[in-house]
């Protein structure tokens, strides 16, 4: 089954990802197909001048994040009740084949054994799993949150209905992605713990008691990669904060009007997307707290990186041709680079 879970996620990134670089080939043969992507993918300012058949409102970007909190909640508290009962992380001495994993957050690059996991290894993966979900809840209730009370969608903005589900099909796919390894053991610990709620009933279970220093101190036994890789996502999460709040003041008192303005601040100085640029980063810290293992995390990163490399640089040419001034010194996404 977990075999399964995984072969179909990596087909879905992959079936993601190869359109939008073939959309991306600067050459006159691709020049329909791009057109075509860039239909299906853009939004807002970018699409104001397209047709509104098969589209649906900017502001339905609540739904991704209401069906993302709910999700990644559920893998969340699910994943650490089965990591806590099931698989819990002590002071276990680690044998000498297994301490560069250790160090290095579990991450296999290192080392030559590509062997099934040891009973430690697989508490490790569980409970690294956790601090995943755990950085992506962070992620998506900010997201939910600056929807509701940070931007404020003109009327007027629009997103393919292909958009929209890619979407919604993106929060559902991630959060599952970064639990991939242990899904499987996951739902049948839920399923055997429901069962057993049936049979013998709700007075006859054992009382759950919440050991708060249980749940959380296995966390502090992870590798310095996790810690890294947290440290990183922080770092991307805080700048994507602040250009969000930039973009939503831009339309503070502009009320039903479809007026744009030149943002500032923050990393905007150096790109024209610094929120795509930060979304990176984002994701680059869960694949650097992962342990860099996880093919099927590898391909949710080139996901995103594809597809907002894409989108940034539709939204750079729409700056150039509404604003004669706009500064030529600002890339699209990349700082020097792009």
């Amino acid at each position: 089954m977990e075999l399964e879970i995984a072969k179909l996620l990596r087909a879905a990134w992959i079936a993601g990802i190869l359109p939008i670089l073939i959309a991306s080939i600067p050459s006159s043969h691709f020049q329909s197909f791009h057109r075509l992507v860039s239909g299906f993918s853009n939004r807002g300012k970018t699409s104001l001048h397209n047709s509104n058949k098969f589209t649906v409102p900017q502001r339905f970007f609540l739904h991704f994040y209401v069906v993302a909190v709910v999700w990644t909640t559920f893998l969340l508290l699910l994943t650490w009740l089965y990591a806590y009962k099931m698989v819990p992380l002590g002071h276990e001495p680690l044998h000498y084949t297994t301490i560069a994993s250790h160090l290095t957050g579990g991450s296999h690059i290192f080392s030559r054994h590509k062997s099934h996991s040891t009973p430690f290894e697989r508490r490790y993966i569980v409970w690294r799993t956790v601090l995943l979900l755990l950085l992506m809840e962070l992620q998506v209730w900010r997201r939910l949150y600056e929807t509701v009370y940070v931007f404020d969608y003109s009327s007027s903005a629009r997103m393919h209905i292909f958009g929209y589900f890619t979407g919604l099909f993106f929060y559902t796919a991630a959060p599952l992605s970064l639990c991939s390894t242990c899904a499987p053991e996951v739902v049948n610990f839920a399923i055997h713990s429901l069962a057993e709620f049936i049979i013998k009933g709700r007075d006859k279970m054992p009382i759950l008691e919440i050991d708060w220093l249980g749940y959380v101190n296995p966390l502090t036994k992870l590798g310095w990669f996790q810690w890294i890789g947290a440290t990183v996502f922080i770092w991307g999460w805080a700048h994507q904060r602040r250009c969000h709040a930039i973009l939503g003041s831009l339309r503070d008192h502009k009320e039903e009007t479809d007026e744009y303005a030149i943002p500032h601040g923050d990393w905007f100085e150096f790109v024209s997307c610094p929120h795509y640029l930060a979304e990176m980063v984002i994701y680059g810290g869960l694949l650097i707290a992962s342990g860099g293992s996880d093919l099927t995390i590898w391909l949710l990163f080139g996901f995103v990186v594809v597809n907002l490399v894409f989108a940034a640089a539709e939204t750079q040419r729409w700056y150039i041709r509404k604003f004669e001034n706009y500064p030529q010194t600002r890339g699209a996404v990349l700082p020097f680079v792009y």
